[in-house]
């Protein structure tokens, strides 16, 4: 493609889709700043930063959400029962399917154990887990546990791929407390076209601790898994992403939320568990009630906070899970009540079926979560910067190579490790940051500890443009393991490092 047609490209992203918020300058000025550039100097600008710093099209103009009907119940994905009656032994297939998301029509799909999404897979911590996966799918593909803490060879990167017709079986020990975790493939320059057709399924981890606690916990009823993914569709409700796909991260009009199109929950007076998973490739949700009302977050990514945090919203970048409890008993239920998005935007309506069942008090402490003295006092030891826009993004200058290792750590060590987003001449974008095989602490951002809300085990934080976050990550097994951008396109292009544990 000519500079002058890469140019034509960037400047048409403004009006479109995007990921991520900026401070972007109006696309007049960029549009003047970029024609005022020979093709020799735009195209060093764009791959070196220099006077491009590979600037990223405007983020702000994101594409609304059309507001859910209500229309539909939502679907809450079967819990998966293990092969055997002793131990837990699981058989996950990638597939090929078509589901009725629109009435009357099927849409090609993927999933696992089914047409589209996948089932739930519940572990217990000290348990020993064996995954038989299989591809059925007509391409390779992988199957990654996103937040468990597992070897480098059962973890499911790029490495580890599965042609078609292609089975391999893990087996682990749960070493992880209770934690809401998902998995989806990870092939090198394909995920983000798999998750767009609907190879997504969630991981409840439970321990002793999650089963004593007085948290609401009946399935489907009181405790609700809801991923949320935004989607195009064509003229024909098809998929296709190939038509739709944008470098600097795919963003749809269509909400679909466990795969159901205007969805509904059906809700008692009572506490209610929202386990909130952002499953999209790239767009963040900025979740609140409607009614201005408060709600509490119990729980991260990877574990339970040490007590609960009142909210008023909560933001999650894509791969980002958060837990929240609503008592919809005390709620003014005298207008509609529904899950809204920062814009406004109605995500989730609820319907008040009934009165409360029973009455349950929230345990006041959950966890005994905490950063050390030893932690905070670290010297770093990893120096992540991320950079670029669309399909020149990069970490450390270098785009992701599966014959390099960028880092080496030791196995049971806890290193420190610095993400750092370097801003560009517009502003830069959010990028979700996302570490395999391990659950990590967050010591501060800009040199600030992270908010109540984020003092837990986290697998993915958002690292804002200009800002500094450190965390404090360690390694409970052997093994290779990625570390990338979470908004796919990002991925796929090659915002990716390896780090060897030893």
């Amino acid at each position: 493609m000519s500079i002058q047609m890469k140019a034509t490209a960037f400047l048409m992203s403004i009006l479109v889709i995007s990921g991520c918020s900026n401070d972007a300058q109006p696309a007049d000025e960029m549009n003047h700043s970029m024609m005022n550039h020979d093709s020799e100097e735009m195209d060093h600008s764009m791959m070196d930063g220099s006077s491009m710093n590979n600037g990223h099209m405007s983020h702000d103009n994101v594409v609304r959400l059309n507001d859910s009907t209500g229309e539909n119940e939502v679907n809450i994905p079967p819990l998966l029962a293990s092969d055997t009656e002793k131990g837990r032994n699981y058989t996950i297939k990638a597939q090929k399917g078509e589901v009725e998301i629109f009435d009357g029509i099927k849409t090609a799909t993927l999933g696992y154990n089914g047409d589209f999404l996948g089932p739930v897979l519940r572990f217990k911590k000290g348990e020993t887990v064996t995954i038989k996966t299989i591809n059925e799918l007509d391409e390779m593909t992988t199957f990654h546990w996103h937040g468990l803490e597992v070897s480098g060879e059962a973890d499911g990167g790029p490495h580890k791929t599965l042609s078609p017709g292609e089975e391999e079986t893990i087996t682990f020990e749960v070493t992880q407390e209770a934690a809401t975790l998902w998995f989806h493939p990870h092939p090198e320059g394909k995920t983000s076209e798999q998750v767009y057709k609907g190879l997504a399924g969630l991981i409840y981890i439970e321990d002793n601790n999650s089963t004593e606690l007085e948290l609401p916990n009946e399935y489907g009823k009181t405790d609700i898994p809801l991923i949320f993914q935004d989607r195009t569709f064509n003229d024909q409700k098809q998929l296709d992403y190939k038509a739709v796909m944008n470098d600097d991260g795919t963003i749809g009009d269509t909400l679909l939320i466990n795969g159901t199109i205007n969805p509904k929950l059906k809700v008692t007076k009572e506490k209610v568990r929202l386990r909130l998973v952002n499953g999209s490739n790239a767009r963040n949700y900025t979740f609140k009630l409607n009614t201005g009302d408060s709600f509490v977050q119990i729980a991260t990514d990877g574990g339970f906070l040490n007590e609960p945090v009142t909210l008023n919203e909560v933001t999650l970048t894509p791969s980002e899970r958060a837990e929240i409890v609503v008592d919809f008993a005390q709620l003014n239920t005298s207008n509609d009540l529904a899950l809204i998005n920062e814009d406004g935007s109605t995500l989730l309506p609820f319907e008040l079926v009934s009165q409360q069942e029973k009455v349950t008090k929230l345990t006041e402490e959950l966890n005994d979560f905490s950063v050390t003295e030893e932690e905070r006092n670290m010297q770093v030891t990893k120096h992540i910067e991320l950079f670029g826009m669309m399909d020149h993004v990069e970490i450390n200058g270098k785009k992701f190579d599966p014959e390099r290792i960028d880092f080496t750590q030791k196995q049971g060590v806890t290193e420190v490790w610095e993400i750092y987003n370097k801003k560009d001449m517009m502003g830069g974008m959010i990028h979700p940051f996302h570490i395999h095989g391990t659950q990590f602490k967050i010591i501060s951002r800009d040199g600030v500890e992270p908010a109540a809300n984020e003092k837990g085990w986290k697998d993915s934080i958002a690292v804002h443009p200009g800002e500094k976050v450190r965390l404090a990550v360690q390694f409970k097994h052997k093994g290779v393991y990625m570390f990338h951008c979470h908004i796919l396109e990002h991925e796929d292009n090659g915002m990716m490092g390896q780090i060897e544990v030893k």
